[in-house]
């Protein structure tokens, strides 16, 4: 029986070994091609291994670096979308006057580099921007541009152009004394004392004050619109013209003991208006009671 199971179990081994892929033996031609094909292999994975590992680097230095370039360039986290938009509205509504690169065009706009968000804040806030039309001064009046578009027209100036930028914090934490001492010593002249403005030449005005907010103020003392000579902070420093905020938010809130503030110009206009009605009612009692005489 032992005889029979080896004889029996002999073709069964055989035929397992015939199903078996035998390596080539070293050093032969099919061992030399496997031997590259699985080289090439190899180096197949660590190129894409190292590709991979590429990316991820990529991806942790942007996501480590760019968040805080944003929060430096825009508090809004999203600067380009502003600059964007902002690039729009000034294909649209100021190109034709400040020229494509904010160089300006003769006889139509100034340049606009190096004016800053402050500038654009100012014009455009109050709605002297966009003109309407050539005059010797542009006119305040409604603006034409929401809060949003005005904040997006200040980030593409700004970005292109550089500048003054605004301030932020309070504006009326300065001091009220020095703020009336440099309002009179730089202001007064153009404004009037107490804010109400007054008569240029060619035309032109100082606006009232009495309804400035007090970033258009700080804008304008910025920016120096019109005929108004441009206060940077070597002129005035940031505190020194929080104070002349200080001073004019103060004097417009301001009671008229009198009663009757007769445009706050001081004592031209009262004796003006003295001269007019106490006069007047003098000349009119005279004749009156020449009209009542026998």
């Amino acid at each position: 029986m032992s005889t029979t199971n080896a004889s029996s179990e002999a073709p069964l081994e055989g035929g397992r070994r015939g199903l078996r892929r035998r390596r080539p033996a070293a050093g032969t031609p099919a061992a030399a091609a496997r031997d590259r094909r699985r080289s090439k292999q190899r180096r197949r994975l660590a190129n894409i291994a190292g590709l991979l590992a590429a990316l991820v680097l990529t991806g942790v230095g942007y996501s480590a670096l760019a968040p805080g370039a944003s929060a430096a360039d825009d508090a809004t986290g999203n600067p380009s979308n502003a600059v964007e938009a902002g690039r729009e509205l000034y294909t649209r509504s100021c190109i034709t006057c400040h020229g494509s690169n904010l160089q300006g065009v003769q006889d139509r706009g100034p340049s606009l580099i190096g004016v800053g968000e402050a500038a654009v804040y100012f014009q455009v806030h109050t709605g002297r921007m966009p003109l309407v039309r050539q005059e010797a001064q542009a006119p305040e009046r409604p603006p034409v541009f929401s809060e949003e578009e005005i904040d997006q027209l200040m980030a593409y100036i700004q970005e292109n152009g550089g500048g003054p930028t605004l301030p932020s914090g309070d504006l009326r934490d300065g001091d009220l004394a020095e703020g009336g001492e440099l309002f009179r010593l730089n202001c007064a002249q153009c404004h009037n004392f107490t804010g109400m403005g007054g008569a240029l030449s060619s035309g032109k005005r100082a606006p009232s004050l009495m309804e400035a907010d007090d970033l258009t103020i700080y804008a304008a003392m910025l920016s120096g619109p019109e005929n108004m000579p441009v206060f940077g902070d070597n002129q005035l420093t940031p505190d020194e013209k929080r104070s002349i905020i200080t001073y004019v938010q103060t004097i417009k809130a301001a009671a008229d003991p009198g009663g009757a503030g007769i445009g706050r110009v001081g004592p031209v206009a009262e004796g003006l208006v003295m001269w007019t009605v106490g006069v007047g009612a003098l000349l009119f009692g005279i004749f009156w009671m020449g009209t009542k005489a026998p």
